[in-house]
């Protein structure tokens, strides 16, 4: 799972960056010394779990939560016992009082992995819908796209022939699109439909192959109804 760090204090990075790395199953993407720069480039990572202080100076954490469209779990970080009850008034993961020891960071991760092992129901884009790209309203049949690709704060929908370039984050149409869509690497979401064959770590389709990236592999195997 990959976590990233949002602390001010270079100390509190290190601990938790030193526990992901001793953790099996955790991967660490980066870290940010303030929310506001935090805010700019999340967009563009593949977040699963968010080490977030809450007290840092012209953003807080709470107020990078609030502004945040699509939050992955999110695990609070804070020195004080009395800002505790934010992680349960904005339903978070979590929180960790500083100093942060192991024991209690996996307890923490635990519930994040544990909520992420329980995904989100996914939605009902079963029958056609509408997109708005390049001045046009479009309509799509959902059996007809063969894959969708990150583009920094956009996506691209794969439909036959088409690509159809929309603003919208991979996680929002992770959560919308039906069961035979699944996330096979940080930059697309594959129909499984659609697949033809799995060569070397790579999904196979119509004139496109598409990598199985290390975090994403189990559960996509999962998936495969093997005989």
């Amino acid at each position: 799972m990959n976590c990233l760090i949002v602390d001010d204090e270079g100390v509190s990075r290190l601990v938790v960056k030193d526990f992901i790395e001793r953790t099996e199953g955790l991967n660490f993407i980066g870290e940010f010394d303030n929310a506001v720069d935090a805010f700019r480039e999340i967009k563009n990572l593949d977040v699963d779990i968010l080490f977030l202080d809450i007290e840092m100076p012209n953003m807080t954490g709470i107020e990078l939560v609030q502004i945040l469209e699509d939050l992955p779990e999110v695990i609070l970080i804070t020195g004080r016992n009395d800002f505790a009850s934010e992680a349960f008034d904005y339903q978070l993961t979590d929180y960790l009082i500083k100093p942060i020891n192991y024991p209690r960071f996996l307890q923490a991760v635990e519930k994040a992995l544990t909520n992420i092992s329980k995904g989100t129901p996914k939605g009902n884009l079963n029958e056609d819908f509408f997109i708005k790209t390049d001045n046009k309203i479009v309509r799509i049949n959902p059996n007809d796209i063969y894959f969708i690709e990150a583009l920094s704060d956009y996506v691209i929908i794969n439909v036959l022939d088409k690509k159809f370039i929309v603003h919208y984050t991979m996680k929002g149409l992770e959560r919308k699109l039906p069961q035979n869509f699944i996330r096979v690497h940080r930059s697309f979401i594959i129909n499984m439909r659609k697949m033809e064959a799995i060569e070397d770590l790579n999904v196979v389709m119509p004139q496109k192959h598409i990598p199985i990236g290390a975090s994403y592999k189990n559960n996509f195997m999962d998936q495969l109804n093997f005989l």
